[in-house]
């Protein structure tokens, strides 16, 4: 089975403090890496976690708030100082224009690499990568300015060929790709072989969803339901629910209701607030809805 897992760069939200790092995670699919925002110090924190930079394949951006953006200059810095030639595709909202470009003019001069920036769409589900192994998509979450979530997907994998059975059966080579892609076998003389009876089935595809930030909003269900890990914000506990609501974030406890409602098999919870020094507070209310809860820490790495 391939990597497929999840590396905690920062954990915190928008006021920096010493005990966390602004919002980050780097997501390892079969041996490509997806950086997931991209807060202050997000290079030295991949420095930190011995992340094989030259391995960085895309940038995905979930918002423009200055958290979860701000690193952007110092990581292209470090990519250009390391020699990077390959292009660094960056899905976002168009708006990162702005951002951007007087960066890389009077910053990030003379880079050896394409920077691609990749429009995502803000108000619905969409597909925004995919190749022979994974597929991304983003989709709409709830917060004061137009704010994506990811799904990280592995593809199907074909059956798996059951070799006595098909050499008992003398099926023909040429008939095998069919076959592992949940096709019957008929002989020659009409009888129909069941597919079930040739393969056994291929390995489950793994999925991630990141969900931050966003207000606590049911909509988002479907496109998370069932998946094998799911990161939600839980920026405030439960008796800070009125702050929650008027800055459209989510408690811990209402994390842990939309990792319920979508039947998800584990949560993570992160964007912790810098009001809390402790997190067990936070913990113990996500556990309470859901169990199979845990926190994001920086540097910590959660396989899917």
């Amino acid at each position: 089975m391939t990597n497929f897992n999840i590396t905690i760069l920062g954990c915190g939200s928008a006021m920096p403090t010493t005990l966390h790092n602004p919002p980050s995670q780097l997501v390892d699919m079969n041996d490509k890496l997806f950086l997931i925002d991209c807060g202050e110090g997000t290079q030295l924190q991949m420095r930190r976690c011995k992340t094989r930079m030259s391995k960085l394949h895309s940038l995905f951006i979930s918002h423009l708030h200055g958290d979860h953006v701000f690193g952007l200059p110092g990581l292209l810095s470090t990519l250009s100082l390391l020699g990077r030639t390959g292009d660094l595709n960056i899905y976002a909202h168009k708006e990162i224009d702005f951002l951007l470009n007087p960066i890389l003019k009077h910053f990030v001069r003379n880079i050896d690499f394409k920077i691609n920036l990749i429009p995502i769409n803000p108000n619905g589900k969409q597909l925004i990568f995919e190749n022979k192994s994974i597929k991304i998509y983003s989709f709409p979450l709830k917060h004061r300015i137009a704010t994506s979530g990811f799904l990280f997907e592995e593809i199907k994998t074909q059956r798996h060929i059951i070799r006595e059975m098909i050499d008992f059966y003398q099926v023909p080579i040429r008939q095998i790709q069919a076959i592992k892609y949940g096709g019957d076998f008929v002989t020659s003389d009409g009888t129909v072989i069941e597919n079930a009876l040739l393969t056994r089935p291929g390995i489950s595809p793994r999925r991630y969803a990141y969900c931050s930030d966003t207000a606590f909003s049911p909509e988002i269900v479907p496109h998370i339901e069932g998946v094998d890990l799911l990161f939600h914000e839980a920026t405030f506990a439960e008796s800070e629910a009125a702050r929650a609501k008027e800055t459209y974030h989510s408690t811990a406890r209402q994390a842990a209701e939309i990792a319920k409602l979508a039947n998800v098999k584990k949560l993570i919870i992160g964007h912790f607030s810098s009001r809390y020094n402790e997190l067990d507070k936070l913990l113990d209310e996500a556990k309470s809805v859901f169990p199979n809860t845990m926190l994001a820490k920086e540097g910590g790495v959660f396989n899917v």
